[in-house]
């Protein structure tokens, strides 16, 4: 009786240990997931905001501090204060800024709190009353903080368009 006893408390623990080796990648599925969102919502406010002309709206996806980073072909700034700065002087007014779409959106859990982004960015505007429509590329590194999903590192590069 002793033994039955054990060898059902055995199988118990088995089954109960071999549900939960199952449900991890289930579980793991549904945080990525939900991870995915709160990153594509950053990346949706954010053209949101630069599409009504708020540029500290836009910046509130970036991690505000010195330690943030942005590279283009003019160089690398360093801090959210330097990045805000560069965006004022580069784009003085909405129509300046015009209109921002992100698209071919890759995000890639790099863990449970950070994920590093590729995708594309295109403006439309006009300039010096003619269509102007800049184009390229950018990588993202995002960090999940307590006040949610924010970008720590941005390597943004123009693409020339196509003739």
């Amino acid at each position: 009786m002793k033994r039955r006893r054990s060898a059902l408390l055995f199988c118990g623990v088995v089954l109960e240990v071999v549900g939960a080796l199952l449900a991890a990648p289930l579980f793991a599925q549904k945080k990525s997931a939900g991870a995915e969102a709160g990153i594509r919502a950053v990346l949706d406010a954010q053209v949101a905001a630069w599409n009504r002309g708020d540029i500290e709206g836009f910046m509130a996806g970036y991690w505000k501090s010195d330690k943030t980073t942005f590279l283009s072909s003019s160089g690398v700034s360093r801090g959210w204060a330097a990045l805000l700065d560069r965006y004022k002087r580069g784009y003085p007014d909405k129509n300046t800024m015009g209109t921002l779409a992100f698209s071919e959106l890759e995000i890639n859990m790099l863990g449970r709190d950070a994920a590093f982004i590729l995708g594309h960015w295109a403006l439309d505007r006009e300039k010096d009353g003619k269509p102007d429509r800049p184009r390229g590329i950018f990588t993202l590194v995002a960090r999940k903080f307590p006040e949610g999903w924010r970008i720590v590192s941005d390597h943004t590069s123009s693409v020339a368009a196509p003739k």
